[in-house]
Parts: C-alpha cells; structure tokens; sequence
C-alpha cells in the first residue's frame, strides 16, 4: 500500500502559450523573454520567469504572435524580432 503523503507519482504539469493544453513538463519546451527576443532554455537550468510550448510546429508558429501580445502588455519588450515563426516553417520543411 502506497504512502497518501508520498509525491513520488507526482508529474509536474504545464500550459502551452501557444495552444494553451496541458502537458508534462518533459513534453514542452521552456523559453525565457528577454529585450532582445525569446530565449530557449532546453536544460532549464536558468532562474527566470518561464514560459513553456509544445514542440508542434503549429505552436512554434504561434509563438511569434504570442510574443506580439505579450509584448504589448509588457512596454518592455516592444520592438523586438519576428523569427520563430520562420524558423518553425524551415523546420517543418526539412522534416518531410
């Protein structure tokens, strides 16, 4: 019989920006928002702020216009480049 206060079944669960379904947090990708442009972190070692999206090219493609949306609520981050979505279109190319 298993301990009730144990959390070793525990999975932690997270949201996708772009698609917004919940998945674990082996699933996605975490990314961080600098001025300069969104920063992956794939070892998850730094201590910021995350956000978190599925690898779906469709996702990859919606983050350029999250990062538009957020970026307005944020006056920070105004001005910054458009690349994701160019960068999911030539990794879906080269995957067919």
């Amino acid at each position: 019989m298993p301990n009730k206060n144990s959390h070793a079944s525990h999975r932690p669960q997270r949201t996708c920006v772009a698609c917004k379904t919940r998945k674990g947090l082996e699933e996605l990708w975490s990314f961080f928002i600098l001025p300069e442009g969104i920063v992956f972190d794939p070892e998850r070692k730094v201590q910021r702020r995350k956000f978190y999206v599925c690898q779906q090219q469709d996702c990859l493609v919606g983050l350029d216009k999250w990062r538009r949306q957020f970026a307005k609520r944020n006056v920070g981050l105004r001005g910054t480049k458009a690349l994701f979505s160019d960068l999911a279109k030539e990794a879906g190319e080269q995957g067919q």
